[in-house]
């Protein structure tokens, strides 16, 4: 159990860590190279199977959604793919929401807090960390990790409000807000884990600043297609103590993504707009059972708690690490 707790622990860290760094230390390209560097460091060379996808096989492959958020900047997107199987038990997926930085494209931020958008990859630096402790652990697990690293700027080849690209798997994307980046970056990799073979999903993400309205630097929200698999994870959140809620994917919200030129667009607007973004990512979602944390507000702090610092937080990696190791044999 000690060892266990020092290795959540050191996990936890490793994920405050790479949300801590200046987007200008973490780039794509600089992520790719510091994951490699952890799975070399820690002995998992051979435990932890790693791949990374340029720019150009993610185009051949017509990412074309994840593509868009990348264009505007001359950073480099990677697609990091992590792989760990000691199990014969169904394939299992961890998503990460990965935006080394976020100035919202051409739908700009204001400039009031953006700093802050460093963290925006918090979900992609809680399922490394969270991927690096179950190996670490010998969790009985077949586990499949996409972290879809992309920077969001503004630039002249950048992506436009009115733009229509088109995902992996051919369905048609109206760009209402290029702020709505997150979303479309993970639309691809639930598809690429579908065609993986995956049977559960689970992302996590910064996904929408009305998480953070509602539920503040507290709690996180969840949404899913599978019931069972909901309450398993609200349980495990619960017992370790990150607070998450469950809100609901009524199909009436899903009048609110319809376009009028594409089979739907990026962006409800502001009205329930942690619950939009679920309808938009659900509508990629074709056989797998899958859930969705919404983190926004939850990835870095301004006050010190009683096991968090002052800065990112590390959240979820606590909880997925649980919520993972009970799908294990």
């Amino acid at each position: 159990g000690i060892e266990i707790g020092k290795i959540i622990a050191q996990s936890q860290n490793i994920a405050r860590d790479l949300t801590n760094e200046p987007a200008n230390n973490l780039t794509p390209e600089k992520l790719d190279q510091r994951v490699r560097g952890l799975i070399k460091d820690f002995g998992l060379a051979k435990t932890v199977k790693y791949e990374c996808l340029s720019r150009i096989e993610m185009v051949k492959m017509g990412m074309g959604a994840l593509i868009s958020v990348a264009q505007g900047s001359v950073n480099e997107p990677k697609f990091i793919i992590l792989r760990f199987k000691n199990s014969k038990s169904p394939l299992v997926c961890m998503i990460g929401k990965t935006v080394t930085f976020d100035s919202g494209g051409i739908s700009l931020k204001a400039g009031e807090g953006m700093s802050r958008m460093k963290g925006d990859m918090s979900g992609g630096s809680a399922v490394i960390g969270t991927t690096l402790a179950l190996a670490r652990a010998g969790v009985k697990l077949n586990l499949l990790t996409i972290v879809p690293a992309v920077e969001n700027l503004p630039s002249g080849s950048a992506s436009r409000p009115g733009d229509i690209v088109r995902a992996m798997n051919g369905k048609t994307i109206e760009i209402i807000s290029t702020d709505s980046e997150g979303r479309m970056t993970l639309a691809d990799s639930i598809i690429f884990a579908e065609r993986a073979g995956a049977k559960i999903i689970v992302d996590i993400a910064t996904l929408t600043g009305g998480c953070q309205v509602a539920f503040g630097d507290v709690t996180a929200a969840v949404m899913g297609n599978d019931q069972r698999l909901m309450n398993s994870l609200l349980s495990v959140a619960d017992k370790v103590g990150e607070r998450m809620w469950q809100m609901p994917l009524f199909e009436e919200y899903e009048e609110k993504m319809k376009s009028d030129v594409a089979d739907l667009r990026n962006s409800g607007g502001r009205d329930a707009s942690p619950i939009t973004a679920g309808i938009f990512l659900k509508s990629f979602v074709t056989k797998s059972r899958w859930l969705h944390i919404d983190i926004a507000g939850k990835e870095i702090v301004d006050k010190e708690g009683f096991y968090q610092p002052k800065g990112a937080t590390g959240f979820g990696v606590r909880t997925l690490f649980e919520f993972f190791q009970g799908l294990g044999e």
